[in-house]
């Protein structure tokens, strides 16, 4: 059986109360969170857990109503525009004849950033792969990360290690 409104709303001020304490630093078995009527720690942790989890569902949500509201109004964008951008128009020469015909470039352009924008805001584009490389685009040297050896990488990048406020540039050997 669901939880009445006022349990609900109990459950609330309690979540509400604890979230508070461990945003303060507060332990799970500190007596001010058990004093809120958790049985044991765990039981507060839990809790923490469940509220959390809603929030989170309720955030999904509005992201869910955010994006179909987005992409609504890239549907009108793009039905604005893509007639010219798909249908050649004529062009003519000075004396008013037709000489050809050809697409409107402005709107094609127009409708590449809203299908872009489309693309980013719905997940669609496959992540962009990086990779790093080394001198001559070989491996990255990479050792134990001493300060040496850090010093040699930005000596090989051809950055210059920058003074430090005591005035000595690069020098580690204290």
């Amino acid at each position: 059986m669901p939880a009445s409104k006022l349990q609900q709303d109990e459950t609330r001020q309690r979540r509400t109360v604890l979230l508070r304490l461990r945003r303060q630093g507060v332990r799970f078995d500190d007596e001010r969170i058990l004093a809120l009527g958790y049985a044991s720690p765990n039981a507060a942790r839990k809790d923490v857990t469940r509220a959390l989890k809603a929030h989170y569902d309720e955030e999904a949500t509005e992201v869910t109503v955010y994006r179909q509201q987005e992409n609504e109004r890239l549907d009108a964008l793009l039905e604005a525009a893509w007639p010219r951008a798909t249908t050649p128009t004529p062009v003519f020469n000075r004396d008013g004849e037709q000489v050809g015909e050809e697409l409107d470039m402005r709107a094609v352009d127009t409708v590449l950033r809203l299908m872009d924008r489309r693309a980013k805001l719905n997940g669609l584009d496959a992540p962009v792969r990086t990779e790093l490389s080394g001198p001559d685009g070989g491996a990255v040297p990479l050792g134990t990360g001493a300060l040496a050896e850090l010093d040699q990488l930005i000596a090989i990048t051809g950055d210059t290690p920058t003074a430090d406020p005591a005035g000595d540039a690069g020098d580690h050997s204290d």
